[in-house]
Formats: structure tokens, sequence, C-alpha cells
């Protein structure tokens, strides 16, 4: 077999332009016999990480490249229809390397124009260590020679060779017959590499990895341009074979340039580049003048302790944790992460900004809890160090933490502040192609209709694949043996599915770097956001550099319960320290126990209401049990939680051992951690290895198992444990471990749960407020909480311009709409009339609101907003009245604006001027329908009453079932009544050409569901579905993407 390697690979990070994912790449390389290949994808390093840790571990050479983009003058330049060149560039060494990841930023922070664009001079300065090729017929030197200017070629080609050095710089050739513009510059880059003497290469410009993979990569190019397959003049790459080929096809192609087959094999022995993968690269933490990272971090811990541990409560337990803690981090190294992570955190608490209580692993630190990184007390709780930081396998810790989704940005300004502009980045995260959007996109290429790719997407639940999918989905299956056009769809998109789609920002993942990231990481800016600089490496590229990760997560629960406590401070005068609160507080559990629980973190859902009410919980370790029990697989052990804690089923222990350890759980295994304490206490493993454990059984392998399992067993003799009860115990433990949830993140999210459950026992007003403020913008959520306040008494006040703050607000034992929730009142103008009313008092008027308030967003359609939905009415003005004399209002608040001079009153020749007044004529009032239309329209709800409430006695006598009932019929399928408003139809045309409509509906909670009417029933009723009239529907129950939907049977328009 000749020694060949492919330079000119691209994969699926050439976004939906190559279709090859990683994996892909290395099985064919291995599947070929070859031992090195090189990724060169389009403008960006992205899978450089991946591809050089996957094909190191099969035992192929990584070559690191890129096919650059060369500005035809220079990479500042942007004029119109300005082209750019082609250039392939690969890393011979770790400088090269180096030198590519700087090409590649300042291609996408200086010279994007279309695409990311490098110019001669950053080559020339950064050429050392790289190796260049001229690319494909996009190449400047190929478009030379298109042009038939070979001299033109030539002092290109002399051009780069001098600026990458003789021996460097080499003139591709590749064939692909079908292409004609590539056998015609064959002969001239021959003759080229002859007058020139610089060495031909032979490359393949692959795209996908086999042959067979052609039709799939058409269609890929199809989504890319938005193209049928039908069309003519789309772009495509059909006509020729862009596959990763053998290198004796390579040579047969190539016989008669053979020297370009054997310069491949020496330039694949030139580029030797090692990336450091895993070891740690943390930045320095700003300490005092000769202090290190080990003694400032003690000194901290020991500063701070007793504002956890008073000294009386400083026990032996507690110093021993933490020194044993503090000697791990140290002998780690890992002192400077704790710094960092605890200054971001004070830093927030400090600006008021509220941080959740831990996150994760993290939570079992005793460390941690003493510098205030987190506020769970690992003790309390039996919360394991070595489940975070294991000293038996060294890794960076990770802490994620929670802050207000309002003010999170605040702290990422803040450690771009500290550390640096430069050393500090988002990380980027890749959308790939699920298998519905798969099935979809390849529909639409394909010239399938919507329709039918849709119906055969929503077949595939979330998160399947379409192999399993098809296998376990019964109307799939059919549908793939009985359908063709659904069998070759579902072929196509199986290739399409896990495909790079398109680049984005993490929501949440941040590297935080030593030294500036261009040094280490290729950045770019976001998509669409050119004020955010981004890494080309995702979150797990940026860990195995040893680079510090950490994600700062905005969580709208804490929003919630910071506006909540500023509010109760407003409004009470009462300080609220949320960390602080009592954990045994009875008023709170009898709210959880009565499972009042909408709005309560982790507590609201149907179906943890149902578990919630037959818990009773009566201590926080319930709730901790509880947010671990509930995910798929452990769920079904809730009943038996439940029937332990109430004595209706006896507890037992295989072991006393067992019950020291499952005591709190009434003998069911809930966490991670008591399985580490079984391997620590039942078979004496240390607590690294009773991690190493779990995470083992975790993975399913075999070989895994069986090692633990017998490491396990033989602890367990070796402590005097029979046989019996070892075997026993490993087999609780094997599936358990699968779905074991860690206590630490439990206790966590437990904490930030009792926290809302507390505010909203004490302070409903205050935490409702908080609430509905936190989902302004999503309405059918607000609808909810507004129909959950009334129920529980709480009393929604419309919009008033006397009372009313920016959003909502407590007033008294009600709530009061904000301004800002009135649509076209902007918050310029909100904030300006709450200013000017705490400056001068409550308008008398709307004269007197028109003369203090002169601003520029007082117009026409502000006020007319205003009016509609009675935010006027406390001046003494009737809805319809300020309507009806608008034109009049609007003159009198212009001719007030003119009259102003600089120091804000009137000027005159003569002193003042006579002072304007404003003068309404009569108007009839606005009838009842008419402000439930403009409430609806302008705030998003019926307030002051709701149309179906005119219907409610024929609904009750009807039995028809309410929204919230209705959805919480998870698993019923069956025949169901309700009544509603119609407030959206959107009709469609089936295949057959046959009418039939989606209507959504709203009963008076102002909870909505679809209504499907298939024509066989509209052709019965077709002139009831428009919107506003009011229905009773007959139908069945059918849950589709988790979503309830009627298929209806029979409906009546109710008259009111």
């Amino acid at each position: 077999m000749p020694k060949f390697t492919h330079l000119h690979i691209h994969s699926h990070y050439s976004l939906l332009d190559g279709l090859a994912k990683i994996d892909d790449i290395v099985s064919r390389v291995k599947e070929l016999g070859m031992d090195s290949i090189a990724v060169t994808d389009h403008g960006a390093l992205y899978g450089a990480v991946e591809f050089y840790k996957k094909a190191t571990k099969a035992g192929i050479k990584p070559i690191l490249g890129v096919e650059t983009y060369v500005a035809p003058r220079d990479r500042f330049s942007k004029e119109p229809g300005e082209r750019y060149h082609h250039l392939i560039l690969l890393a011979e060494n770790e400088i090269g390397w180096k030198n590519l990841v700087k090409l590649v930023t300042k291609a996408h922070l200086e010279g994007f124009y279309y695409k990311p664009r490098v110019d001669k001079d950053l080559l020339r300065e950064h050429h050392e260590g790289l190796i260049a090729l001229s690319a494909c017929l996009g190449g400047e030197v190929a478009r030379a020679l298109l042009a038939d200017k070979p001299k033109q070629a030539e002092e290109i080609a002399r051009e780069y060779e001098i600026i990458f050095g003789k021996g460097n710089y080499f003139l591709e050739i590749q064939k692909h017959p079908h292409i004609p513009d590539s056998e015609k510059i064959e002969a001239n880059l021959i003759a080229l590499s002859k007058a020139t003497g610089i060495p031909l290469v032979a490359t393949q410009d692959s795209h996908y990895a086999r042959p067979e993979d052609a039709e799939y990569h058409d269609v890929l190019l199809a989504v890319q341009t938005g193209n049928k397959l039908s069309d003519d003049d789309r772009l495509s790459m059909k006509e020729d074979n862009f596959a990763i080929i053998s290198p004796e096809d390579m040579a047969k192609r190539f016989s008669a340039v053979p020297e370009a087959i054997e310069i491949t094999a020496k330039i694949a022995e030139r580029c030797n580049v090692t990336l450091a993968l895993g070891n740690p690269i943390l930045p320095d933490f700003p300490k005092p003048p000769g202090k290190t990272a080990n003694d400032y971090l003690r000194e901290l811990v020991m500063q701070e302790l007793v504002k956890r541990f008073p000294q009386e409560e400083q026990t032996q337990e507690v110093l021993a944790r933490i020194n044993y803690e503090l000697d791990v981090i140290v002998k780690t190294g890992f002192a400077d992460y704790f710094l960092i992570v605890q200054d971001l955190v004070n830093w927030a608490k400090t600006h008021g900004i509220a941080v959740g209580p831990g996150r994760g692993s993290a939570a079992g630190s005793i460390v941690s809890y003493i510098i205030n990184i987190t506020d769970i007390n690992p003790l309390s709780y039996g919360l394991l160090f070595e489940r975070f930081l294991n000293p038996e396998r060294v890794q960076m810790p990770d802490i994620d933490i929670d802050f207000s989704d309002r003010r999170r940005d605040e702290v990422l300004a803040y450690a771009r502040e500290k550390y640096g502009e430069d050393h500090v980045a988002r990380i980027i995260t890749f959308g790939t192609m699920a298998a519905r959007a798969a099935v979809r996109d390849a529909g639409r290429a394909m010239g399938l209709s919507y329709g039918f790719c849709d119906q055969i997407a929503k077949f595939i639940p979330f998160s399947f694949k379409l192999k399993d999918a098809i296998e376990k989905v019964p109307e799939l299956a059919e549908l793939y043996a009985k359908n063709e056009d659904a069998k070759k769809v579902l072929d196509v998109a199986s290739h399409l599915e896990g495909v790079a789609r398109h680049a984005s920002v993490h929501a949440c993942a941040t590297v935080i770097s030593k030294d500036p990231l261009m040094e280490l990481v290729p950045l770019q800016f976001a998509p669409q956001d050119q004020s955010t600089i981004i890494t080309q490496f995702e979150m797990h590229a940026i860990e195995d550099l040893g680079l510090l990760k950490i994600d700062f997560l905005g969580l709208k629960n804490l929003t919630i319960i910071e506006d909540a406590v500023r509010l109760i401070k407003d409004t009470r005068g009462v300080d609220i320290d949320i960390s602080n609160i009592p954990l045994d507080d009875e008023k709170t559990f009898q709210l959880l126990q009565a499972a009042d629980t909408t709005g309560v973190f982790q507590f609201e859902s149907s179906g943890m209401k149902r578990y919630m009410k037959d818990l009773k919980p009566t201590r926080i370790e319930d709730l901790i049990a509880l947010v671990a029990l509930f995910r798929p697989g452990p769920m079904e052990l809730i009943p038996t939680y439940i029937n332990r804690k109430h004595g209706k089923e006896k507890i037992t222990y295989l072991h006393p051992i067992m019950k020291e350890i499952l005591e709190s759980t009434y003998g069911v295994i809930v966490y991670q951690e008591q399985v580490m304490d079984m391997a620590t206490k039942l078979a004496g493993l240390t607590r690294g290895e009773g991690y190493l454990l779990i995470k083992a059984v975790g993975k399913k392998i075999k070989s895994l198992l069986d090692e633990q399992r017998e490491k396990f067993i033989n602890g367990c003799l070796k402590n005097n444990i029979p046989q019996s009860i070892a075997d026993r115990t490993w087999e609780l433990i094997e599936p358990f471990a699968r779905y074991g949830f860690n206590k630490a993140h439990s206790a966590c999210y437990a904490t930030i749960a009792y926290r809302t459950a507390y505010l909203k026992a004490h302070y409903p007003e205050e935490f409702m407020a908080g609430l509905l403020n936190a989902e302004m913008s999503d309405l059918d959520r607000i609808a909810l909480l507004i129909g959950e306040a009334k129920q529980s008494g709480l009393e929604i006040l419309p919009p008033d311009i006397n009372k009313s703050f920016v959003s909502f607000t407590p007033e008294g034992p009600k709530i009061r709409f904000g301004l800002l929730a009135i649509k076209n009142v902007g918050s310029e103008i909100t904030r300006n009339i709450i200013e000017e009313r705490i400056r001068g008092g409550e308008f008398k008027s709307l004269e007197d609101l028109l003369k203090r308030v002169q601003h520029k967003d007082l117009n026409k359609k502000s006020l007319e907003s205003m009016a509609k939905c009675g935010a006027l009415e406390s001046l003494g003005v009737e809805r319809n009245q300020v309507l009806q004399n608008l034109d009049d209002v609007l003159r009198f608040s212009s001719s007030l604006k003119k009259g102003l001079g600089d120091n804000g009153r009137a000027n005159s020749l003569f002193g003042a001027a006579p002072t304007p007044t404003l003068k309404l004529k009569p108007a009839i009032p606005a009838i009842k329908e008419e402000k439930l239309k403009w409430e609806k329209e302008l705030l998003g709800f019926y307030l002051s009453d709701h149309p179906m409430n005119s219907h409610t006695q024929r609904i009750i006598e009807a039995k028809a079932s309410s929204v919230e009932t209705l959805r919480k019929l998870k698993d019923v399928n069956g025949m169901v009544r309700c009544a509603g408003l119609i407030t959206k139809v959107h009709k469609i045309f089936t295949k057959t050409g046959q009418p039939m409509l989606f209507a959504t509906i709203e009963d008076k909670s102002q909870q909505s569901i679809e209504v499907v009417v298939f024509n066989s029933i509209l052709v019965k009723n077709a002139a009831i579905w428009e919107n506003n009239n009011v229905v009773l529907v007959d139908g069945r129950m059918n849950w589709r993407d988790n979503e309830p939907k009627i298929i209806c049977e029979e409906a009546v328009r109710l008259e009111a």
C-alpha cells in the first residue's frame, strides 16, 4: 500500500457543508489502514480537540489544520462583492498550533466579512510552524490559472512561498474528473510546479467519509441553502466523489504525478503537535503580598469559621473535616479555584444579587460552606467531600453557581473586569440535528410535503434516536415498513442526525484563563452578537485543556426570592435574611402538606403535588428525598418511602450498618452518598474508591462491573460481613447506581424550594408579586398564576396611574398590576410617571398628568392604551371619554410642550402666558364587553371579569371540566367535555384538500387548550368556530409533545 495521508478533510464542523462526524472520519481511516489524517474545517477549529483525542486514542496521528479564507487586499477592507481565497494551513509543531489559533481568532475578530478572513500581513506575522497548501479551486493560485493568467499564478505562488518559507508551501492538486474546472487546471498546476520548484501535493477535499454518503451529503447541502434536490443551479457536489478514499485509489488517480502522493506522507511526518490535555491551568487569584494561594485559603477559612460555626460548635468533627479538606485541596493544587469562586459569590452577595445555596456536589465541601460558596452545612446532611473532589482520581472540581437570572450578567462583567477582558469568554455550543428536525429538514429538501414529514416527526419521542424510535414506536415502525417515502426520509434523516447545524453561546458556561485566551483557544464573535466573544471550543474541550470553566447559571426562582425579599422590605419594613430562616417552620410545612405549591421551586408539577399530599413532609430531609426520587427510575420508590414514613410498611435492614446509613430515608436507598457510605462502612473502601464504584457501575460496562463487584464483596468478607448479605447488598447497589442522585444537589435545590415555600406561606402578596414579575413574558403562565392568586383570596388590581409602579407590587392584601405590563407603554415613560408621582404626589386629573409629565412617550399610543385598560380612571375620567376626546387631549399636551422654555416654564414677551385648561366633552361610557376586550388586548388578560362568567350555570349543568383538570389527566386518552372562549383559530387543508382547523379555547381561569376539528365535524358546525365565541366541546384527550389536545367529536356554541 502506498504511503499516503489525506491533508484536506472537512468534518461536520464545516457547518452544513461537511457531513462526516469525527467518529466517522477516525473509523474510516482505520478501515482503510491509514495511520494519519488532517482535519481542515472551513475558517474554524471547532472540532480540533475532539479530533485530537479520538484520533490519538485510535492510534492515528492527528494533523491539526484549517481551510482559512484570505482577503484579496487586507482583512479590514469590506468592499461589496469582494471575494476571498481559500488556503489550507497545517500545524507542524506547537509554535504552529499557537499561530494557527491566533490566525483563526484574528480572522473572526478583525477580518470577518461574510467569512472569517486573514490577510497576507497576518500570515507573515504568524507563519512560523505552519505548512500551507494552495487549496481547492477557490484558492488564489487556482483562480489565476482558471482566468488564464499563468504569470499571475506564478507570482502568487512565489509570494506564498516567501511568506511561509521554502519547503513549507505546496501546490495542491485534486482529481475530480467530473468537475470541468478541476481537469482544466491540472496540467497548468503541474507546469507551475516545474517552473517554480514548488512541490505538488495530492488531496481529495473530502466532505463525507464513505462513497455511499454522497446522497446524504447532497441533502445536507440542500438543507444549508434552503433548496430542494429537484432545484436547478443549486449548490451540489454530487457530480464527483468527495469521500475519504483509500491510498491505492489516490495513487491510481495521481499516477501521472506519484510525487504528489509521496509528499503527503512526508508532510504528515513533519506534523507533530502535542496538546497538553488534563493539566489544570488555573488563573492566579490576587492575594496579599507574600501569601501563597494555599496560605491565603487556609487563612480565609479560619477567619470565616466563626460565622458558620460559633466557638461552642467547633467540634473535633468540624475541625478534622476542615483540615482534611484543606489538605486535599492543597495536595491537588486547587486553592486558587476556591479563592476565585468564593470571590465571585461574595461579590454578588455584597451587591444584593441573589445566589443559590449551592449546586451539585460542591455542597459536600465544608470549606465551600465556610467561605460562603454554599449555604449547606455538609455535616448536617451527611454530604461527602469525595463526591466533589476525589483524592483517588484528581480532576478539576466543578462548582456551578446559580444567580438571579436578571442580574447574572453583572457577575460576568465583574469577572471580566477582575481578570481582564482577554482572559474571560463565554463558551460556544453546537446545535445538532435532532431526530425530529432531521426528518423535517430532509423531507423538505427531498420535496415531500410538510404535513407528511411533520406527521412522521411527531411520532418520534423527544430525546429518542431515530433508530430507537423506529424500533420502539409501533406507528413509526409500521410507516417505515409500509410507506416507501417514509422509509426513504427516515433513512436519509438517520445520516443527518447528530450533525452540527449551527453554533451559539452556551447558556451559562464561561472560561476564565490565566493567560490571554488568544494564546490558548481560538475565539470568535457570538453569532448575531458582535459584543460577545466566545471560544471556538465547546465546554468539554475547554475542560480537556485544563482551563477553568465555571457555569454562571441564571435561575428565575432566585429572582423571585430576590424580588419578594425586596418587596417585603419596601411594604412591611421587614428585613428577611433568607439564608437563615428556620428550617422547621410550621406554617411552611402546612403549606407543603396541603400541596399549595404553585410557584414553589421543584414542587409545582401535578405529579409532585400528588406525592406531596401523600408524603405530608415534616422535615427538610423529606424535601431533599423527594427532589432526588422524583425522576424516571427512582420514582417507583416514592410510595415505599411515603408508606414507611407513615408506618404503613415495615422497615427492614440487611445489617445494622445499613440501618445507620439508611435510617434517614426509611431504609430506601435514595442518594449516591449512601452507596459510597456502604462501600466505606461495609467493604472498607475509601470514600474516593466508593465514588469510583458509583461511576463504574453507572457506565454499565461488564468488565468494570465485575471488577467493582469483586472488590466490594471481598471487602465485605474481610469486614466479617456474611457472603449472603454482601451479595444481597450488591444486588441493591447495582441497579441503584445507574439512577442514584447526588444528595448534595438535592439538598441545595430542596433548600431553594423551602425558601420559596416559606415566603409564600408568610408573605403571600410579596411572593406572588415577585412570581408574576418573573413570568411577565409568558401570558399563559401569568393567567394560571392570576387564577391561583384569586383562588387563594389575593385580589389582582388593574393598573392605575396613581398606584401602579413599574411591575406587579403588593398593595395591602392585594396585588397591583404594573404600568409596564400595559401594551404600548414603555419603560421610559413608566419610569418618568412614577418619578413625578413620587416627587409631586398623586395626579389629581388628566390635565394635571399632562402638565407634570411632558415626556415624548406620553403620546397617542400610550394614552390610548392606559385609558382603555382603566389606568386613568383614578383621574376622574371614564375610559371612553378619554378615547372620544383623544385628539383634544393630544393638542392640549402639544400646546403645553411648545409653551415651555428651558426652565420648564411658559415663555411670553409680556411675562407669564395664560395657562391653558383641558375641557373634555361628555361621552357614552364603554360597555362591559368593550372593557373586557380592551383588557385582553392591552394586558393579555381579563381582569375586571371574564366572558365565560356569563355561562357559569350552563357549564355547571353540562359538567364540563376545567382546563386545569384536563391537564392533570396525563395518562387519560378517553372522552372529555370542556367549555371555553375561542381565542385563536388556524385553518389548514389536508393532503386530500379537505379543510380542518385547530382552535385554542380558554376557560374562566384563562388557561387554554387546543381543540383539533377534523373535516367530518367541521362540516356540521363550521359557523361556530370564530374568535370570541364560547363553545362546549366533547372529544377525546390526546397527548402529543407533552401537551394535551382535544380531538373534537361534537361541539355547540353557548349563547349568553
